[in-house]
């Protein structure tokens, strides 16, 4: 009984993987080689992305880029769009069976960008059930569309994709603020839901601004946890029976308002009960600008934060172990001609259950790089980011780099320009090759690929390739040569402002568009073992 009645499970599994419940989380390859065997890889066929509201500030400018790298095997029928939270998708034309959006109902999509309304936000900021047009609609994989808000309504945004469109899919949001708390540039890779999520260098200090944005994308009310620790633990919070977020809406939390600690470097701890949401710290600062904090990788024993710029300032170093146990850690830094042992932060303690924050300094002196933390003794679980500096005096700009997740089979960012975009690739087990490809620009332009051999315990800052004869934005897409051993990379946008220095990184993880499904033909009672 035990053997058809897992086969039956096992089947049931491959499908609901193909059909997208699977589609945001890809298994991990198995151990086993004949489970190996008996699986192969399929591209996702359904994707969510939830976008923050970008700003509060008058003076914001907003641009989202959306943007699915070609990917085998998707056939030809899908959709994708971007939506205001709680507004709803206007209806389908009759005519437009194939999903496209243009009602023709052949399959094909028809031009290269909406115009008018489809590619500009609302900006009132509110949501509701009456139809919406989407902030933007994506005609073909393989070619960003760009869309734009203006002031400080504009609302958070739910995103989905659907067949060709979903493997793969990134969205990004970027915005510029030209003045005040915050003022820089800010921007965040657009998340997918999930149900835990980790942000050390978060503050509760009187010169920061600190929101958590918790976006729900479904149709039953999420209820969230918040969880702060400082420097000598837990802190104590004024909510104790969770926060609830409505069906298809966002809540920006201001972290001060959930404690009276008043705490420099504070790491906060997302846990959802019930339902899932997407979540992002927007971090702002009265004198030193402002960016979005992603969430680090998982807690683990070794991490890596890739793309330091080699003209920072002053970097900080926030970590926390969530156990309760004491983690010592080997900090190293993995520059272009390979590992350096920054002089007197060779190794970091961090206690059990506290936030420990470690000023580096202009630790990269001149050569960009990333940060590698491992094991100083035994593997202790942690997650980290780092705070970076440039500039000078009153002209000085913050960012935030959080532990990455590997490259993985690929991964991509959106929202790239001509000038201002260098991708940091760093690869700290063993030399690797990676394939870089720049997208067809969002106005115009033909892509371009270039492969390079990133060296052992080095990072390598790339200023290439970029599409030919390039209109508008464009997306890099990184693809590690199979069998390589684990990648890391991030993408730093600029945008100097009256002698500011403005930027933003985001990191670029796995993008997950492909999921394992086991061979229905084969034999599936080895998935007993």
């Amino acid at each position: 009984m035990n053997r058809p009645t897992l086969s039956l499970i096992a089947v049931a599994t491959a499908l609901a993987a193909v059909t997208g419940v699977a589609a945001l989380t890809a298994p991990e390859p198995a151990a086993d080689t004949t489970a190996t065997t008996a699986a192969r890889r399929l591209p996702v066929e359904r994707s969510s992305l939830l976008c923050p509201a970008p700003s509060t500030s008058d003076l914001a400018e907003t641009t989202y880029t959306s943007f699915t790298p070609v990917t085998d095997g998707t056939g030809d029928q899908g959709a994708a769009e971007l939506l205001p939270a709680g507004a709803k998708a206007p209806e389908k034309d009759a005519a437009d069976e194939d999903g496209d959006g243009d009602g023709d109902g052949d399959g094909e999509q028809d031009g290269t960008a909406d115009d008018g309304s489809d590619d500009e936000a609302s900006g009132d900021g509110k949501s509701g059930d009456k139809d919406a047009e989407p902030v933007l609609k994506p005609k073909e994989p393989g070619k960003p569309v760009t869309g734009d808000a203006t002031g400080g309504e504009a609302p958070a945004l739910v995103g989905t994709a659907e067949g060709r469109f979903a493997p793969g899919w990134t969205l990004q949001q970027t915005t510029e603020v030209a003045a005040g708390t915050g003022r820089g540039l800010q921007g965040v890779a657009c998340t997918a839901p999930d149900t835990e999520f980790w942000f050390p260098g978060a503050s509760t200090g009187t010169d920061r601004t600190d929101y958590v944005h918790l976006t729900n994308p479904d149709d039953s009310a999420a209820v969230v946890d918040i969880e702060l620790y400082g420097k000598d633990g837990a802190l104590e919070t004024v909510v104790d029976d969770g926060i609830t977020v409505q069906p298809h809406s966002t809540e920006p939390v201001l972290l001060s308002t959930l404690t009276e600690a008043e705490e420099t470097d504070v790491t906060v701890h997302v846990v959802v009960r019930s339902g899932r949401v997407g979540a992002s710290v927007q971090a702002l600062d009265d004198t030193l600008g402002g960016d979005w904090l992603a969430a680090s990788a998982d807690p683990a024993g070794s991490l890596v934060l890739p793309g330091l710029p080699e003209d920072a300032t002053a970097v900080r170093l926030v970590l926390f172990t969530p156990g309760d146990t004491d983690a010592d850690l080997k900090v190293r830094l993995a520059s272009p001609s390979g590992p350096i042992t920054p002089a007197g932060h060779e190794t970091v303690q961090v206690k059990a259950g506290t936030t420990t924050a470690v000023d580096l300094g202009e630790v990269t002196r001149g050569e960009a790089g990333s940060l590698l933390l491992t094991p100083a003794d035994r593997p202790v679980p942690v997650v980290a980011a780092v705070r970076v500096l440039r500039g000078e005096g009153d002209d000085q700009e913050s960012a935030f780099i959080p532990a990455a997740r590997p490259v993985g089979a690929r991964a991509t960012a959106a929202g790239n320009t001509a000038k201002g975009t260098v991708l940091a690739v760093t690869a700290p087990e063993g030399t690797a090759k990676v394939k870089v490809t720049a997208s067809a620009g969002s106005e115009g332009g033909s892509p371009e690929s270039e492969t390079f051999t990133i060296k052992s315990g080095t990072t390598q800052h790339l200023d290439g390739p970029v599409p030919s004869g390039l209109k508008g934005t464009y997306a890099l897409t990184v693809e590690p040569e199979p069998g390589a051993p684990p990648v890391y990379a991030s993408r730093t946008l600029t945008a100097p402002d009256d002698g500011v220095p403005a930027f933003t990184v985001q990191p670029l993880p796995d993008d997950r568009g492909l999921v394992a499904v086991p061979r229905a033909e084969e034999d599936l009672s080895v998935l007993q073992r």
